[in-house]
């Protein structure tokens, strides 16, 4: 059964009663069952947040609880384990279990949209053998997440060997789960500029040396988003992952950007439910300032709440091997995934501000918990280059002669 979803959450119970995502748990109705998993496991997420808070903290619990509702394995097809969360056809219900999960805690769902986005980037560019083995490994508990961030000082790079295989040099940053997490999706360059490969470290048996000095952040704290050196680890050539420059192909690669929104706006509900929650507490209802912030942040959360929808039909990214969109649909989901990057920053940053306005000084402090839900959904809107990515949807609006409203394909 659920545990009891209250601030003195015992860490040790287990299991959760939802079978989801074992034999005989997938079928039409799977993806659904997902979301409607995420969105009960959402509660007590929230009430073991404030307890792994620190830097050095991590969710181990919390991804327990995952594994154990079958959320770990969901994005697999039911072939191998799981719902089949990265087929077009699930779409929303993806972005739906990435939002309830960061609705819960956006740390934890920071580290559930790496796992998810490492495993379809190895159905999408994995050999099937590949495909398989890391299949088994998301069923027999295995987390994985995605490390791209160069250490600007010595980024990663692979050494040929006569034997055969790859010594990787240099560093990551921003590595989250580091020290947690045992199968790390990297990338690397090539000796002799022939690209960026992508590969899947074993880090159970091949471990990274960790700085954890390099992570004293804002918010997002038990993320363990250390910095990670690789230096002098070796891995065979079956541990690469596709071809060369790969993890940039687009839209893959900047399409992504609606499967972190999704968790931010979970974000913004919390802040909402918070809110709410406060001015309830504080006997404060009935103030007609407040009921008016709180009906612009209804709004708000609605306006989220499109864009899910928004982009489960537009932003297209097929999971199979050589499927791939027409290179004006490409350019679609691209953009379609960075104007919904740009709405969820400026729907999280407006909530937070009509929040702090109801809540006032007394409820930014702790124990609150609308003081850490703050801290957390303003680190983690800080994502990279948002003023190039808007400019190049206005680009996109420059280039085509269709009316706005079939610039979509609709």
């Amino acid at each position: 059964m659920l545990p009891d979803a209250s601030p003195t959450l015992s860490p040790t119970i287990l299991p959760l009663a939802l079978p989801l995502g074992v034999a005989g748990a997938a079928g039409p109705d799977g993806p659904a069952k997902a979301v409607a998993t995420a969105a009960r496991l959402a509660p007590h997420l929230l009430a073991r947040a404030a307890q792994t808070d620190e830097v050095g903290g991590f969710p181990t619990q919390e991804l327990a609880w995952l594994r154990e509702a079958g959320l770990l394995t969901a994005a697999l097809p039911p072939a191998l384990g799981g719902v089949g969360l990265g087929e077009p056809t699930a779409a929303l219900a993806l972005l739906q279990v990435l939002y309830h999960v960061g609705r819960g805690n956006l740390a934890v769902g920071r580290l559930f949209e790496g796992h998810v986005n490492a495993l379809l980037l190895i159905q999408r560019f994995g050999t099937p053998t590949q495909v398989a083995r890391y299949a088994a490994d998301a069923r027999a508990g295995h987390v994985f997440g995605v490390w791209n961030t160069e250490n600007p000082a010595h980024g990663v790079r692979l050494e040929y060997l006569a034997d055969g295989h790859y010594r990787l040099h240099g560093a990551k940053t921003f590595a989250s789960g580091a020290g947690h997490i045992t199968r790390l999706l990297l990338t690397g360059a090539l000796p002799g500029k022939q690209g960026w490969q992508m590969l899947v470290l074993p880090a159970d048996e091949q471990r990274p040396r960790l700085d954890r000095s390099f992570w004293r952040p804002l918010g997002m704290r038990a993320t363990a988003s250390f910095l990670a050196s690789l230096e002098r680890l070796e891995i065979s050539p079956s541990y690469l992952l596709g071809q060369p420059n790969d993890y940039y192909q687009q839209p893959w690669f900047g399409g992504g950007a609606a499967r972190f929104s999704a968790v931010q706006l979970g974000g913004a509900a919390a802040v909402l439910d918070e809110t709410r929650r406060f001015l309830r507490q504080s006997g404060r209802t009935d103030d007609p300032y407040q009921r008016q912030r709180l009906g612009e942040m209804l709004t708000l959360h609605a306006s989220g709440q499109l864009w899910l929808q928004g982009a489960a039909t537009h932003v297209v990214l097929p999971v199979q091997p050589g499927a791939q969109p027409a290179p004006a649909q490409a350019t679609a989901s691209i953009t379609y995934a960075n104007l919904m990057r740009t709405a969820t920053e400026e729907i999280c940053l407006r909530t937070l501000q009509l929040a702090e306005r109801s809540v006032g000084a007394r409820g930014l402090l702790q124990p609150e918990p609308f003081e850490r839900l703050h801290r957390d959904l303003t680190h983690y809107l800080r994502q990279p280059a948002p003023d190039a990515i808007l400019a190049d949807a206005g680009r996109f609006a420059l280039d085509s002669d269709k009316p706005s409203y079939e610039l979509w394909g609709a």
